[in-house]
């Protein structure tokens, strides 16, 4: 990886910090206001807003860094996938979470889509230099 892409990368790490205030009032606000009023959807509609969120941004911001190659775009999402599972894992264990408490955001079948906005997270950096033809 020569000069231009590891810039590319490092200048990626803030755009995945935009994601975490983001997704804190996301789950700040299906907790307090959408989940009192529609019960168990809220759940998957919070995860389907972050999905959404993360890819426009990603749309938005991704091309900003410059032109990388598809390895570049590739990497970035190997490495803002460790980080939301690690930052996820410090926030919660901060806000008293058990360790079997966050594990549960994994099983899909609660109506979690915890693991859809992983993937998504790991994705969209080179979705969008696909889809905005920046990547060589």
């Amino acid at each position: 990886m020569d000069n231009t892409q590891r810039k590319i990368i490092m200048k990626s790490l803030l755009v995945w910090l935009l994601i975490i205030p983001f997704a804190i009032l996301n789950g700040a606000l299906r907790n307090e206001v959408v989940e009192p009023m529609l019960g168990w959807i809220a759940e998957p509609i919070s995860g389907i807003i972050l999905c959404i969120f993360i890819f426009l941004l990603c749309l938005f911001l991704i091309p900003r860094l410059g032109n990388g190659n598809k390895k570049t775009y590739i990497f970035m999402g190997c490495i803002w996938l460790p980080l939301t599972i690690i930052i996820e894992l410090i926030i919660g264990f901060i806000e008293g979470y058990t360790l079997n408490e966050l594990l549960a955001a994994y099983n899909i079948t609660t109506g979690n889509l915890w693991v859809l906005v992983l993937i998504v997270t790991a994705i969209s950096p080179y979705l969008s230099a696909k889809i905005k033809r920046i990547s060589k």
